[in-house]
């Protein structure tokens, strides 16, 4: 498939690149890593190693050329690969633990930003390998740098595993401790989800699925600025108006990345997979949904409308996305990461935003509670309930949810945590009292609902 391009839209392109912070936010190399699966973990390591050298080795300088040669940043290169706990039969935790040095290792040498994978999908239930990853999560994102991991513990089809929630909020607990020199910055590359997808190439959550190709290019594209400045210009509109505004807008962006996408999925003889259109934000004032939200009519980010008005955006950037691409996939919509959006950061420290306002913005977005920071005195029960909540989102409404949480060591309300570079910058949410001990010591798993039984 060729697209074409008017000089038109080449200009217009051009336009949204330079003045309204246009990127790429990631092209991500999926890689089923399953027959490198050995009978113990240094030989399943080799093999791990050998082939991500092998398909990944030219990534780095491919996305680069095609960067060059258009004058579009690309902002992060990354991998994802098959659930690292289905490589391992009997394993332990320490087998693990290499594994993520490999895997570490690998992305280090490809220049790789982020490796998603170090994951487990146990909506219905542990495997023995499953809970030994799931249990060696804290000190492998405390020993690496670019690995990530992933949890998927419901799903509408299955309910919610009540006891992988209950144990992910001791992991992200011991795992904000591990990391707690750096605010628990270890916690930022981890994500619990309902409804997992296969194809997503925003971290932390990417992983290669069982449904992938041997190996492909998922692309995630991002541009609120640009929808900023569509709507710097609708003074008076209807709803309506702005809705086919913003549509038309995510039409455009989205056909800058189905042209990356399918040029170096070309260049490197791999298949091309989906293009992601979530408005994905950074710290940079300007590229914000928080931004677009306001400029919508929202007095202030988290104030009575703003579910409604996040509904209709990440509505109109679905429809504008699906028309320009056949392979629309990964998470799709607008994101609300507190830390990685100045907008939302700024509200949330002028106590507009709440973790209880955020959950109920969840319902209608794309992923769920992203990049929030809580005390540091959660505890792991609470934190579980936090999860619980969440899940339930998702699998009510037969939608993508996850938790990327962060309990704050040694910090409380109103304190603030630094990560830097995309990951940003927030203050501490209070979490309001009242235990849920009980509820989630009862364990188990909460049935699948009515929304499930659908076949």
């Amino acid at each position: 498939m060729t697209l074409e391009f008017s000089s038109e839209e080449i200009l217009e392109t051009v336009e949204m690149i330079e003045a309204f912070n246009l990127d790429v936010r990631t092209v991500t190399m999926g890689i089923n890593l399953q027959d490198c699966a050995r009978s113990d973990a240094k030989k399943t390591g080799e093999k791990i190693r050998g082939k991500i050298i092998q398909l990944a080795a030219h990534l780095r300088q491919d996305a680069k050329d095609i960067e060059l040669k258009y004058g579009i940043p690309i902002v992060n290169v990354r991998i994802a690969v098959t659930p690292v706990a289905n490589l391992l039969g009997k394993a332990s935790l320490d087998a693990f633990l290499y594994l993520a040095q490999v895997l570490d290792s690998a992305a280090a040498e490809m220049d790789i930003d982020f490796l998603g994978g170090y994951s487990a999908l146990v909506q219905k239930g542990f495997t023995p390998a499953e809970r030994a990853l799931i249990d060696s999560i804290p000190s492998a994102l405390s020993q690496t740098e670019r690995v990530c991991a992933s949890v998927n513990v419901a799903s509408t089809k299955a309910g919610i595993n009540m006891d992988a929630v209950a144990l992910m909020g001791k992991i992200i607990k011991e795992t904000a401790h591990l990391t707690a020199e750096r605010d628990g910055i270890g916690c930022a590359k981890l994500v619990v989800f309902a409804n997992a997808v296969e194809d997503n190439p925003f971290m932390a959550g990417a992983f290669h699925g069982p449904g992938e190709p041997e190996a492909v290019i998922n692309v995630g594209v991002s541009g609120p600025g640009v929808i900023r400045n569509v709507l710097e210009r609708m003074d008076g509109a209807s709803l309506g108006e702005v809705a086919e505004a913003i549509k038309k807008a995510a039409f455009k962006i989205t056909r800058v990345g189905e042209m990356v996408g399918r040029e170096l999925s070309k260049k490197l003889g791999v298949t091309f997979g989906i293009l992601d259109i979530s408005l994905a934000p950074t710290p940079t004032v300007g590229d914000s949904v928080a931004e677009i939200l306001e400029k919508i009519g929202i007095g202030k980010v988290g104030g009575p409308g703003s579910t409604a008005a996040l509904a209709m955006l990440n509505d109109a950037v679905k429809k504008g996305g699906a028309f320009a691409s056949s392979y629309v996939g990964g998470l799709s919509g607008a994101f609300i990461p507190v830390s990685e959006d100045a907008g939302m950061a700024r509200a949330a420290a002028e106590g507009w935003l709440t973790l209880e306002k955020l959950e109920a913005m969840t319902s209608v977005c794309s992923v769920g509670l992203d990049m929030i920071a809580i005390p540091g005195d959660t505890t792991p029960e609470t934190i579980s309930a936090i999860i619980a909540d969440e899940m339930a989102i998702g699998v009510i409404n037969c939608k993508t949810t996850g938790v990327r949480i962060i309990p704050a060591p040694n910090k409380g309300p109103g304190d603030w945590v630094t990560f830097g570079g995309l990951l940003g910058e927030a203050p501490v949410l209070p979490i309001k009292g009242g235990s849920a001990d009980e509820f989630i010591k009862r364990g188990g798993r909460i049935p699948a609902p009515l929304q499930g039984l659908n076949n």
